[in-house]
């Protein structure tokens, strides 16, 4: 694959959800400020990318579970491995419940939350099972889409705009912005980790500008994130913390002539979108990881069982939104600080302290 075509799916995976759940809880957090959490929690992903980068030179072709038994051995690499896994699972149950939270709490109210999150596991599954190649021509599209209505959205929602509200700053001080960049750290920048499982898939001869076009991915991301965060601020002000799914009720605002009323459909177009991309990307790597973790020779196989596993753990883990939300916003960050980045950096501390790869 091109580096450009992976860079894609990085974008959209990062980008996927986060850019309707992560604004509210982040302005509840930090504020006025939310934006310079942004850029804390976002530096920490540029931390994380330049390690897994760094691995990948180190190890071209390899992949990161090949990697971690090159560098600290099978059962080391097992242990810390089954412990990530733990997360992965349950972060796909998360990505497709939030999903159904939003469907029943914006617009089927009566229909049960299994409905939707069934239907989403299974045309995820059916996609991973399509390989990473139809994917990126897939997903390349369906974010022109996105993006478009994402932008238009914040266009014509101008006249909304009160630049005033996003003053003051730091009325409480700063340590708002580090509670918010914490909350910022595990959704969505610890799944840049996720990366790591996209660059073996690079072409030989695109592998140098893969790096330069994975940080634009996420610089990208990031100022998407800023700018959503930014202009709900100004829509909404004090209220903003307190409205859920942020640019979908921006769409909800929007008014122009009388022509063009309660657009917020295509936003609900957009979510269910880069969510089904971000699950399907999900459902692809992890069946990578569990085949790599366990010598399994078809990872194809076992992605139906994997998204069967996410749509009962989303059946029994979350029991309401509220519960959802204290998982989102208080255990991910350890959660993934503890599986992703730890792990992580070990490796690259003993890659680092090592002249030569193991395989050379």
């Amino acid at each position: 694959m091109s580096s450009t075509q992976l860079s894609v799916l990085f974008f959209v995976y990062m980008t996927g959800s986060a850019i309707i759940f992560n604004p509210t809880p982040l302005i509840e957090r930090s504020g006025n400020a939310a934006w310079l959490s942004l850029l804390l929690a976002g530096a920490i992903g540029y931390a994380i990318l330049a390690m897994l980068l760094h691995l990948h030179r180190r190890f071209p072709g390899m992949s990161y579970v090949d990697i971690s038994r090159a560098l600290i051995g099978s059962v080391l690499t097992v242990m810390i491995g089954f412990a990530t896994l733990t997360y992965l699972l349950q972060m796909q149950a998360a990505i497709v419940v939030g999903v159904g939270l939003f469907m029943i709490n914006s617009m089927m109210r009566e229909t049960p939350i299994y409905a939707f999150t069934f239907l989403i596991f299974l045309i995820s599954a059916m996609t991973a099972r399509a390989g990473i190649e139809v994917m990126a021509r897939m997903f390349t599209l369906l974010l022109i889409i996105t993006s478009l209505f994402t932008f238009i959205v914040l266009l014509l929602a101008l006249p909304n705009y009160e630049p005033s509200s996003l003053f003051p700053m730091f009325p409480k001080g700063i340590k708002p912005v580090f509670h918010g960049a914490y909350y910022s750290f595990g959704f969505p920048y610890s799944e840049v980790f996720l990366c790591g499982m996209f660059l073996p898939y690079a072409a030989k001869r695109m592998r140098g500008s893969l790096p330069k076009k994975m940080y634009i991915a996420l610089s990208c991301n990031i100022v998407l994130l800023m700018l959503t965060t930014v202009c709900s601020i100004m829509v909404f002000g004090p209220y903003a913390a307190e409205v859920p799914y942020l640019l979908f009720s921006i769409a909800r605002v929007v008014e122009f002539q009388d022509i063009i009323q309660r657009i917020e459909s295509v936003i609900g177009i957009s979510l269910i979108l880069g969510s089904y991309m971000k699950t399907t990307i999900s459902l692809f790597f992890i069946s990578i990881f569990v085949s790599k973790l366990f010598g399994l020779r078809e990872s194809s196989a076992i992605v139906m069982p994997i998204a069967l596993v996410g749509f009962l753990m989303g059946l029994a883990t979350y029991k309401s939104a509220t519960q959802w939300l204290f998982i989102i916003n208080s255990i991910h960050p350890l959660w993934t600080g503890a599986v992703f980045l730890a792990p992580l950096l070990l490796l690259t501390l003993v890659a680092f302290f090592r002249k030569k790869s193991p395989s050379a």
